[in-house]
Parts: C-alpha cells; sequence; structure tokens
C-alpha cells in the first residue's frame, strides 16, 4: 500500500480558473440585479445596498465558498483522489426575486407614503433581514431530514428537477443574451465549445472561459459597446465597507403581521432551498463526489442565518451546477477564490468596477455549458428505463420559465396592474391557458419531483410507492406548496393556504385511487397463480 504522505493535493489547478470565472459571474449577475431592483424600483439608498446589505452578503458567500472548497479537499485526502470538484455555492437566485418582489415591494408600498420611498426601504430591508433569518432557519431543517428524503427519492426524480431548472432557467435566458448580441458573444461561444465540448487547447495552455472572457471584452470595447464613463463611476465609488451586526435593527422593526402576511413565501422558499441544495448533493454523488447529507446542509443554512445577521436580506445556497464544474476541472480552488474574490468586490465596492469593464455576455456561454451538463447527467446517472421519468421532470421548470416570460411581458405592457382576470383574457383571445401555466410552474421544485417519482414507481409497477408519493403531492397541493398559482402585487406568485389547490390534491388522489386498482389486479394474479 502507498505511503499517505506521498499522496500530493495541490492547491490549485488550470480548471479552477475556468471554474472561478463561471461561478463568479453566476454570483455577480445576481448581486447586479439585486442592486439594480432595489435602488432602480424601491428607491433604497446607493450606501445601504453597497455599504450594508453586499458587505452582509460577503460574510456569507466567503464562509460557504471557503467550508466548501475545505470538505472537497478533505474528501480528496480521504479517497486519495485528485478529481475531487467543491460544491458552488452562493446567493439564491429564486429566493432573491421572490423577497424582493413579495415582501421588500409589498412593506415599501405600504410605508411609503408615511415614510417617503428612502424610509420605505430601509425598514423594508429590516423586515427582509428578518425574513431571510427564517428561511435560514428552515434550510437547517434538510440537516435532519435530508438523509430520509434522500433515501425515499428516486434519483431521476432529484436530477430531473435540476435538468429542468438547466434548460429554462438557466440555459435558455443566456441563450437569448448570447443571440442578441452575436458580434460580441459568438466567439466566446465557440471557444466554450471546442474547449470544453471538444477538449481542444488554446496557444500556451489559456484555459478556454479565461480566452472567452478576454475576447467577448475586446470585441465589446473595440466595437463601442461598453461606456468609459461607467468605469470612471465605478472607481468614483471605491471604498472600505464592513459588514455591521443587524440584529438590533431587526428586532426595532420587528412586525408581527408583516411576517405572518409574508410566511407564504418565507415558507416555501425555504423548503425549496433545502430540496435544491438536497438535489444538488445527489448531482454531486452521481459526478463520483460523495458528501454528507447533515453537515453540507447544516452550513448551506447557517451561511444564510449569517448574512441575514450581517445585513443581507438575501438567503444563500448550494448552487445547481457540480457536474459541469468539475467537467470544466474545477476542484476545490475556484471555490476558494470565488469566495475571497467576491468578498473583496463587496467590501470595497468593486463589483460595479468588473461589471463596466467586462460584458456578461463575454461570459454567458460559460453558464450555458453548465446547463448543458446538468441536463446531460439526469440521462446519464439515472437507469434508461427512467428516462421518460426524467423528461416528465422537466416540463414543470420550463412552464415557470414560461410564466416568468409572460409575467415579464405582462409588467411592462401594464405597469405591474394586472390582475388574475388576465387569465381569462388569455384563454378568450389566444385560445392559451395561462391558468394552466400558473398551475404546473406553481412549486415546480416540488411538482417536478413528485411528477417524476411517480413516473418511476409506475414504470417499476412498484404501486404502493405510486400511492405514498400520490398522498404526499395531495398533501403539498392541499396547502397551496404545488399548483397554487395566483397574482398578488401585480406578480405572478403561489397562495400557500389551506385548499388552495384543492381540485390538484384531488386529482392526486385519483391516480392513487387508480395506482390501488392495479395493486389489488397484481395481488390478485399473484395469489391465482399461487393456487394454480
Amino acid at each position: 500500500m502507498p505511503d499517505q504522505k506521498k499522496f500530493v493535493l495541490p492547491l490549485f489547478v488550470r480548471g479552477d480558473i475556468d471554474g472561478f470565472f463561471g461561478l463568479i459571474l453566476d454570483n455577480l449577475v445576481q448581486l447586479v440585479v439585486v442592486s439594480g431592483l432595489l435602488t432602480g424600483i424601491y428607491g433604497m439608498p446607493a450606501e445601504i445596498v453597497y455599504g450594508r446589505i453586499f458587505p452582509g452578503a460577503a460574510l456569507s458567500l466567503v464562509t460557504g465558498n471557503l467550508y466548501y472548497a475545505w470538505q472537497a479537499r478533505r474528501l480528496a485526502l480521504r479517497e486519495r483522489r485528485t478529481d475531487v470538484c467543491a460544491l458552488p455555492y452562493g446567493i439564491n437566485t429564486p429566493s432573491m426575486y421572490a423577497f424582493v418582489f413579495l415582501i421588500i415591494g409589498p412593506v415599501w408600498s405600504a410605508h411609503r407614503a408615511s415614510l417617503g420611498d428612502s424610509g420605505a426601504a430601509i425598514l423594508a430591508w429590516h423586515i427582509c433581514l428578518t425574513a431571510s433569518f427564517l428561511s435560514g432557519l428552515l434550510e437547517l431543517s434538510g440537516a435532519v431530514f435530508g438523509s430520509w428524503i434522500r433515501r425515499i427519492t428516486p434519483r431521476a426524480a432529484l436530477l430531473a428537477t435540476l435538468a429542468g431548472i438547466a434548460v429554462s432557467l438557466i440555459s435558455m435566458p443566456f441563450v437569448i443574451h448570447l443571440f442578441g448580441t452575436p458580434l460580441v458573444s459568438f466567439l466566446p461561444l465557440a471557444l466554450v465549445l471546442a474547449t470544453y465540448f471538444g477538449r481542444l487547447r488554446l496557444p500556451f495552455g489559456i484555459p478556454g472561459g479565461l480566452a472567452a472572457v478576454i475576447a467577448g471584452s475586446v470585441l465589446a470595447w473595440a466595437g463601442g459597446l461598453m461606456e468609459p464613463g461607467a468605469v470612471s463611476g465605478a472607481l468614483g465609488g471605491l471604498g472600505l465597507k464592513w459588514p455591521e451586526f443587524m440584529l438590533v435593527e431587526m428586532l426595532r422593526d420587528l412586525d408581527a403581521g408583516v411576517l405572518i402576511a409574508a410566511l407564504p413565501v418565507i415558507v416555501p422558499m425555504g423548503l425549496m432551498n433545502a430540496l435544491a441544495t438536497l438535489q444538488n448533493i445527489e448531482s454531486a454523488e452521481a459526478a463520483g463526489d460523495s458528501y454528507p447529507v447533515a453537515s453540507t446542509m447544516c452550513v448551506n443554512g447557517c451561511g444564510t442565518l449569517l448574512g441575514a445577521l450581517f445585513g443581507s436580506c438575501f438567503p444563500t445556497t448550494v448552487y445547481i451546477g457540480h457536474p459541469g464544474w468539475k467537467a470544466l476541472g474545477a476542484r476545490s480552488g475556484y471555490s476558494v477564490l470565488n469566495g475571497v474574490v467576491l468578498t473583496l468586490l463587496c467590501l470595497s465596492g468593486g463589483i460595479g468596477v468588473l461589471v463596466a469593464l467586462v460584458p456578461p455576455e463575454a461570459a454567458y456561454p460559460i453558464l450555458l455549458y453548465i446547463g448543458i451538463i446538468i441536463c446531460s447527467q439526469a440521462f446519464e446517472a439515472t437507469p434508461r428505463a427512467h428516462y421518460p421519468a426524467v423528461c416528465v421532470g422537466l416540463i414543470p421548470g420550463i412552464a415557470a420559465w414560461g410564466l416568468l416570460l409572460v409575467g415579464f411581458t405582462l409588467t411592462v405592457a401594464t405597469g405591474g396592474s394586472f390582475d388574475l382576470s388576465i387569465a381569462v383574457k388569455f384563454r378568450e383571445m389566444l385560445d392559451f391557458n395561462l391558468y394552466g401555466l400558473m398551475s404546473l410552474a406553481g412549486g415546480f421544485l416540488f411538482s417536478a419531483m413528485f411528477l417524476s417519482a411517480i413516473t418511476v414507481y409506475f414504470i417499476e409497477h412498484d404501486f404502493r410507492r405510486v400511492i405514498l408519493w400520490c398522498l404526499a403531492a395531495s398533501v403539498f397541493a392541499w396547502f397551496g406548496l404545488i399548483h397554487s398559482g395566483a397574482v398578488a402585487a401585480g406578480q405572478f406568485t403561489d397562495r400557500v393556504a389551506p385548499g388552495a389547490a384543492w381540485r390538484f390534491s384531488l386529482g392526486y388522489l385519483m391516480i392513487a385511487v387508480l395506482a390501488g386498482v392495479y395493486l389489488v389486479h397484481d395481488k390478485l394474479n399473484e395469489r391465482e397463480a399461487e393456487d394454480g
């Protein structure tokens, strides 16, 4: 047996550079979007966003990234492997949008007359900090129940949900941007296709992701698509900002009524974050890296709690995409780079400088690659007989993307003043069932898993488990955790309340009855065979 001391694990490898560029771009996109929403729509003072929220986010991001890098190195040393990839980590996108539009937005609207835009925005931020803290507690629950859920859920159901996100919410938005700016994005896209999929090497061993970012940036600046003034403006905003403990402000502005009203947002988002992390752990194991569920999910929740206590009102999570980063050659170093660089950018105001220098289209091909790899894994890591279940699991995620497009369109067209009656107009004018789209997209992370699992067990003729999954889906539908599409404050959302989606609850019970009929039929056939 070889001497353990002779095993050398490098701190960084070349693939970490590619992984770093892709992962940090993903995080930067979230930070840039949220800063625009808070300052542009809700009147949040820029000094609050860049001086209080982002430093708090930095604390949670560096903690999670460094832990998952350490976790990967520990696994690599234990198994004497050099191909272990750390779990990616960052701000949770669905929760970010939900908290902005469904917590900050309504609180701001309710208090802007008495407090003004800025005062109402600060109050909404304080309340959202508490909401994020509660969401973190729900994420922590995954450390207790995660292993059990993973044992009872077929792999196809866990991976199909991620594949649906990969196709709809990761790949499609970036593809649209790529084809909107072909003179900037096509060369970076070609470099990614050639180096990542084709395994072709570039001169001097330059990483493909780095080459794509440089090429896209040069083309954008040469084509006059970038603003030199934005760079000087961003440089003027540089300055060191430290996170501040926010518990006093959270308790001072605690409003039980507002928080209770926000529970239909907080509870599903917290549970969905926990489920998504569980699915990503399964995805990592399918790619060859087996991480412990309890500690992984515990740190995931603690990152959100830490961020909330120091000013970040947006939950963090283990990101989708581990197989893609691993296929790029990323190991543990990319997570270290992501955590450290993001922290420096958030604490210094450097995010604006980076955004002013590098067009996002230059790095979008890397994220497209990640989406494709995740979708591929859902098929590669499941039995061939379960492919139909994977396809079924893709559908709710695609519906969620479709509803997102419809929502953006209606917001632009109506100024965010539409209500549920718009579904009737869609049906009358376009013969399009908007209510069906809302229902399919509602709680899509859960419904994709339920539908995929039910399909798996129908394929396996395991009718007892079909019944159990249908009963679980029926309960989720009854309480509005799935299929409860609604409109609130001019936004599509889910109505979490008893009886919210009772029709779907009854529908799943009908499927359970059908499975029961098949189960009885099989039992009768077995008895006849024994008697014969």
